[in-house]
């Protein structure tokens, strides 16, 4: 079994809704997300992919798609919350908005992340390991152990 990672880099904003410290208001971050898979390297010397899992370039295309492309300077809000209307309106003066159907928090979006991810991995490629930097000395970690 080989683990292989994959590092990331977004910018997006996000606000919690009843949060009693300072992330109630809108604020940004510069999120590093770190994508780890695993499995058996190909052994077919007839496969373009032989000695790979997965090619580090498919992978990027899948966290691109899912991850980067919505969220890369987008503001976060959870639509279940007041924060729909301030959306909303948002979105009427042209601004990226992402309405997710959680609180916007790090961990929730981990384990929105590793749904999404896992869903368009290869049959043979497990979704390992998610950890997700909201600033230099802050992050959080999916581990697929855990669940």
């Amino acid at each position: 079994m080989i683990r292989l990672t994959k590092i990331f880099t977004f910018e997006a904003a996000h606000a919690l809704w009843g949060y009693d410290g300072k992330c109630k208001n809108i604020h940004g971050h510069s999120y590093k997300l770190y994508v780890t898979v695993k499995g058996e390297p190909c052994n077919d010397i007839n496969n373009p992919k032989n000695g790979m899992i997965m090619d580090f370039g498919d992978l990027k295309s899948i966290v691109k798609s899912l991850i980067l492309a919505p969220l890369d300077h987008a503001v976060l809000l959870n639509a279940r919350s007041e924060h729909k209307n301030l959306g909303e309106s948002l979105l009427k003066e042209g601004h990226k908005i992402v309405f997710t159907d959680y609180q916007p928090t790090c961990e929730n979006m981990l384990l929105d992340f590793a749904d999404k991810i896992q869903s368009k991995l290869p049959k043979d490629v497990i979704l390992a390991k998610l950890k997700l930097y909201e600033t230099e000395t802050s992050y959080g970690e999916w581990i697929r152990e855990d669940q």
